[in-house]
């Protein structure tokens, strides 16, 4: 049954509306980072000239290239291991039989319910006793695991079909040779999907990197943005505007490389 002309036309008008309103912000946010002061203060919807300009003051003067390259290092390297400690603690909860397995994986879910916010000061603690206070490992090593990879790779295994688990047994594969040759090939959607969704919540990480943040060398990208607002003395908003699409460019780069992959990895289907 085909929806009526009215239906069409007011879900197209809907549509667009929303679009509108996401969008909206980030071309105004680009159009301002092509302005000089006074045109940024007017408002005015003109493109303007000095974009190279407003790039290379918050690129260089104000240290949004190192930032960003901080951000890029603690960015990889949490994905790498998370995906690799989440991938293995998935396969041993569905390939192994241990003492307490099920209650093992009841504690890893109850991390679920303790967002970093309410761990801040423990975590403080433990960073300060460790020595690694206001470095990129500090940034790093709290992250490194994650109950919701976990699960999803859990949940991804147990849909594997057992003929393939059996026919590996019977073709004489240890554990590892199990997980590199059969279950990491199988699992490449759902690996990038999680990928996209860490890369992202790292490189928006704000609370813990701010407290971390001791000196540029340990300055993460959106506490560079911060400061890029708070040092200048007279508030720039093309600066301020060429900054946080510069900082857009690297997240928006990895979703479009793993667009399809990360579809097909939420998808709520068996082909994978």
């Amino acid at each position: 049954m085909r929806p009526k002309p009215l239906t069409r036309v007011a879900t197209h008008v809907a549509l667009i509306t929303c679009t509108a309103v996401f969008i909206g912000p980030v071309v105004y946010a680009a159009i301002t980072a092509t302005q000089d002061q006074s045109a940024a203060l007017s408002p005015s919807l003109a493109l303007g000239t000095d974009l190279l300009v407003n790039v290379e003051l918050a690129w260089s003067r104000f240290r949004l290239g190192e930032f960003m390259g901080n951000t890029v290092i603690v960015a990889v390297t949490v994905t790498l291991a998370k995906t690799v400690l989440s991938l293995l603690a998935g396969a041993a909860f569905v390939y192994f039989r241990f003492p307490l397995r099920g209650v093992a994986f009841t504690l890893v879910l109850f991390t679920l319910m303790m967002p970093t916010e309410v761990l801040i000061i423990a975590l403080f603690d433990v960073v300060e006793w460790m020595g690694l206070y206001g470095t990129l490992p500090a940034l790093i090593l709290p992250f490194m695991a994650s109950a919701t990879s976990t699960f999803l790779f859990r949940q991804h295994f147990l849909r594997v079909p057992r003929d393939i688990v059996e026919a590996a047994q019977v073709d004489g594969a240890g554990p590892l040779r199990f997980v590199r040759s059969v279950l990491v090939p199988l699992s490449w959607n759902t690996i990038a999907a999680l990928a996209v969704v860490d890369i992202i919540y790292i490189w928006n990480m704000y609370l813990w990197p701010l407290i971390n943040a001791v000196g540029p060398e340990s300055t993460m990208v959106q506490v560079g943005l911060v400061r890029l607002l708070v040092d200048q003395q007279v508030t720039h908003y093309g600066v301020i505007m060429a900054g946080a699409m510069l900082t857009m460019i690297p997240v928006l780069v990895v979703f479009l490389a793993l667009q399809e992959r990360f579809t097909r990895g939420f998808a709520l289907s068996t082909e994978r």
